[in-house]
């Protein structure tokens, strides 16, 4: 098996509302999402994806649609946060995301990954498999999810 890595960018408000430093506070982030899927390279004469994996703009266009697209200049809030939750629906057209669960950057990869890992079973089969995903909530800090093994 081979496996190939598509990274996106997106960029999305959030806030830890337990947190006791700043990251309680109504903030952003430049994320990073790197989607890693593994499979067998194509060696079927004259396809267009012969020698590959996978494509990377059809790695791409399933997490751009249903992430990326989803959460790009968005706030990300968590249901239980009432408070802010409450003031983003006064805004009125507010691009927000309303999340199960806490906002944080380990949260959010396993929303990812749990959210492509179906949609690219979906469209690929037994094929291709999301092996890995990592989300980067500054340069220097992440989050990975790893396929159960």
């Amino acid at each position: 098996m081979i496996t190939v890595t598509r990274a996106l960018h997106f960029d999305a408000g959030h806030r830890i509302p337990d947190h006791q430093s700043q990251c309680r506070n109504m903030h952003g982030h430049r994320y990073t999402l790197e989607i890693t899927l593994s499979g067998p390279v194509s060696t079927v004469d004259g396809a267009p994806d012969r020698g590959m994996v996978l494509d990377f703009s059809d790695v791409k266009a399933i997490a751009k649609a249903l992430i990326v697209d989803v959460w790009d200049h968005a706030f990300l809030v968590y249901s239980g946060d009432t408070v802010v939750r409450n003031f983003l629906d006064s805004l009125g057209d507010h691009k927000t995301v309303v999340l199960d669960r806490i906002p944080t950057a380990e949260n959010l990869v396993r929303i990812a990954f749990d959210t492509l890992a179906a949609a690219y079973q979906a469209q690929y089969g037994d094929r291709l498999k999301l092996t890995h995903a990592r989300l980067y909530e500054t340069p220097n800090c992440w989050a990975d999810c790893y396929a159960a093994t």
